[in-house]
Parts: C-alpha cells; structure tokens; sequence
C-alpha cells in the first residue's frame, strides 16, 4: 500500500495509520488536524461495443499492457454516473458512441482496489477512430478475438459472458471476484 505523506486538508506532514475510534481499519490519519483520509476502490467502467454480429476492441496505446487488445474503458471521473463514465471512455479511445445497453459485469478485483463494470453497447453503425489511448481500432467476431493478446482478464470475462449470453439470447449480469 502506497503510504500518504501530505494531509489534503491542512498540508501537514504528519500522517500516520491508526484505527480511528469507531472504526475497525487502519486509516490514514493527520496528527495535526485530525482528517481521515479514506482510500477506496476506484471504479472502471467501459463498453462491450457490437456492430452487428462483431465486437470493437482497441490496441492500447498507453500503459499498463501498451499494444494488447481491450474493450473500451477507463477509471470514472468524479461527477458522472457510470453510464456516463462509461460513454466517456468510449469516445476517448476510439471515437465511437454507441445505446447503451445492460450492465454485462460487475467484477471485483481487490488485488488491485479495483471494480469494474461493463456495459453492452450497440453500435448503429462502425463508425470509429484511434485517438492517442488506441493505436488500432478492429471489429472482430467471436472466432477472431485475440484472446491470448487481451490486456486485462476483466476484459476476458467480460467478453466470454458476452458470448455466453448472447448465444443464449437473453443478457444477465455477472459478478466474479477476479484474483
């Protein structure tokens, strides 16, 4: 765990682990002004983007995994719903909207602090571009996904419930905890 070392809300130094009363986990907390400062999970959110009977994925151009396949997605800002966050995402990396459908996946991943949820997209027609987060954009059916070239196993689950569901005509939810 990365330790804090500036309080946020006075700037002091002094910023130590303890379990504040009434808790029952270490939190950082300032000796100065007494603010807790809470560290939570960050939220993913993305799309499964289909254009008729294919999936986009993009070839990430960033770091983690630079040059291996994902859906679109990214952390959720401060301010937006997941859904919105979600369309964020997907126009930031590859220039496309889509309607958004159901929510495919809620995946918990606390290795890394982490929760990812992914939504089904419809794309209406495939119309896309790469921007500087993918450097290649593809359409790819299920036979064609680079599967050992994915970036993210979030991403694998995500897309094998995809197909799951889609060859059983009927959209669920899935929860897993990714280890």
């Amino acid at each position: 765990r990365r330790r804090l070392k500036f309080c946020s809300a006075c700037g002091s130094a002094e910023i130590g682990l303890t379990v504040p009363e009434g808790d029952h986990r270490e939190r950082y907390v300032c000796r100065h002004c007494s603010t807790i400062h809470y560290r939570n999970p960050l939220i993913v959110c993305g799309v499964v983007p289909v254009f008729e009977d294919r999936v986009m994925l993009c070839r990430r151009g960033i770091e983690p995994r630079f040059g291996k396949w994902t859906l679109p997605a990214g952390f959720m800002e401060n301010g937006e719903s997941v859904e919105e966050g979600a369309l964020r995402e997907l126009a930031e990396e590859a220039c496309a909207t889509v309607n958004l459908g159901p929510l495919l996946t809620v995946l918990s991943v606390p290795y890394i602090s982490q929760v990812h949820m992914m939504y089904l997209g419809e794309m209406t027609e495939a119309k896309y571009a790469t921007t500087p987060e993918s450097t290649e954009i593809q359409l790819f059916r299920e036979e064609e996904i680079p599967w050992k070239e994915l970036a993210f196993r979030t991403v694998k689950t995500a897309l094998e419930h995809f197909f799951e569901c889609r060859r059983q005509g009927q959209y669920s939810l899935k929860r897993a905890k990714i280890e």
